[in-house]
């Protein structure tokens, strides 16, 4: 082991030492190799020193004092430290509400039933009654009374309770009765869902499409009727006169699988 024999020096005025503890610490001194040069040294008190302790040192005049034990090199590299906490601090300000959510979509609606009401009861003397074609008026000299036609959609269009209808469309087609001419049947909200044993409930009224025999349209509602189908104040679309003309008649879904589906265009917002 070198002595460092041929690297002496003064240590006057060095400040801090580093040396090599030749004997372990005894009565609060040890013998020290420092620059070469063995020295006593002073141990500080309650420090323990053994023979090979790298040594931390300050020299006071011609005395010298070990303060330090040098620990040895760490075996392995520290561990990184966790970045500091990115949370934003607090302002005291109180965060925005969160953006609402706003949903939309289509709901397609086919009548459970479409049907015809003359002098009292339901007709039945073409189609079965449930799926009945829509007339409204009374046919050119017949005995018979006005027709009130209508169609029925069920609890379907309740189920977006709490949407906001944005549009309301229906499949309206003409077949032949009355005159060749284009003509327009007066459209009526309805109360009831399904066919009642009576006669409709008719509430607010709308010009329908104008159609010539054999024409087929989609035509849209006022947007009113299809919240109103919605909340389920309303279940129900006919056609309904006070007058005898015009008498037309309109496919229902036992002579046109579309005839009177209805959709819903609808919009939900949520927070």
């Amino acid at each position: 082991m070198a002595d460092f024999a041929d690297t002496r020096v003064s240590l006057a005025g060095t400040g801090l030492l580093r040396g090599i503890a030749q004997t372990a610490s005894a009565s609060n001194a040890c013998l020290v190799k420092v620059g070469g040069i063995s020295v006593t040294a002073r141990v500080a008190p309650g420090l323990t020193v053994a023979a090979g302790n790298i040594l931390l040192m300050a020299r006071l005049a011609s005395t010298y004092y070990v303060i330090q034990v040098v620990p040895a090199a760490p075996t392995s590299t520290p561990a990184t430290p966790p970045p500091a906490d990115s949370t934003a601090p607090d302002t005291g300000d109180t965060p925005p509400a969160p953006k609402p959510t706003t949903t939309t979509g289509t709901l397609t609606c086919v009548p459970v039933a479409t049907a015809c009401y003359r002098d009292g009861s339901w007709r039945s003397d073409g189609d079965p009654t449930n799926s009945f074609d829509l007339y409204q008026g009374r046919y050119s000299g017949s005995s018979y009374g006005r027709n009130t036609g209508a169609a029925f959609y069920g609890s379907k269009p309740h189920t977006l309770s709490g949407a906001t209808c944005t549009k309301a469309t229906v499949k309206i087609k003409r077949l032949s009765a009355g005159d060749f001419a284009a003509r327009s049947a007066t459209l009526r909200l309805i109360s009831q869902t399904t066919r009642p044993g009576g006669a409709p409930t008719l509430n607010e009224s709308t010009t329908g499409p104008s159609l010539k025999i054999g024409d087929s349209t989609t035509f849209t509602l006022p947007t009113s009727w299809g919240q109103a189908l919605i909340d389920g104040s309303r279940g129900g679309i006919g056609i309904s006169i006070s007058s005898d003309t015009p008498y037309i008649h309109l496919a229902g879904r036992g002579s046109w699988s579309a005839a009177f589906t209805l959709s819903l265009s609808w919009r939900r917002t949520s927070s």
